[in-house]
């Protein structure tokens, strides 16, 4: 619970400050809260992976232009085609909240993100076991909106992924997903161990590495 309530008191942008007692009692019930609401669920599709120039990937029925995204998976074989939802619930939940007691509200919003990032690490985890026997490791997450990994690309991976069917997610024009606690992303594997921190380049102080987004 300790590193939970650190988590979520980073996501309400405290920075190095520490939360007074009462905002603390609030984020563990929001956290209990939470784990008797969320449904989480998740898929994934793993690709065989080609690069070509100019951060051009084809993997699958996926073909994708960015650079950044080009530069995290830059010697990966295959490419995991990555889904997670909290499910509708949090949504409901959150929002029942926001009508009585706003500040609550943004807490939820907060614990919610830390409780889906957990979700997917272990998804993620359970995926990077699987390809390890085939002797590749896998990169941190990249999702559409990072860099110019464009937000667009929310669509195809999802179409890829029928996530619609498989874990109840849907985007709406503006590309926000529905219910909105939820993630796609794709993630590289290749057979060089990066030691690249799960939770990705923002957890990491390498600021000089070359697959940073």
């Amino acid at each position: 619970m300790e590193r939970r309530l650190r988590e979520a008191v980073r996501y309400l942008g405290y920075g190095k400050n520490t939360a007074d007692e009462r905002t603390c009692g609030i984020i563990r019930e929001a956290y209990r809260q939470l784990e008797e609401t969320a449904e989480p669920k998740s898929i994934c599709r793993v690709f065989g992976m080609e690069q070509k120039a100019e951060g051009r990937i084809k993997a699958g029925p996926l073909e994708i232009t960015s650079r950044n995204l080009g530069n995290n998976l830059r010697g990966c074989v295959k490419l995991v085609v990555f889904g997670a939802t909290l499910g509708i619930g949090v949504d409901r939940l959150i929002k029942r909240t926001s009508v009585v007691d706003m500040s609550r509200a943004v807490i939820l919003q907060a614990c919610a993100a830390v409780l889906l990032e957990e979700y997917c690490d272990r998804v993620q985890a359970e995926a990077g076991n699987e390809l390890e026997k085939e002797g590749l490791f896998l990169r941190p997450r990249f999702s559409p909106g990072y860099g110019d990994f464009d937000i667009r690309y929310q669509e195809p991976i999802m179409q890829v992924l029928d996530c619609a069917k498989t874990i109840g997610l849907t985007l709406t024009e503006g590309y926000m997903m529905t219910p909105s606690k939820s993630v796609t992303a794709v993630i590289g594997a290749g057979p060089f161990r990066k030691n690249c921190p799960t939770a990705g380049c923002e957890a990491c102080g390498k600021t000089d590495c070359a697959y940073r987004r």
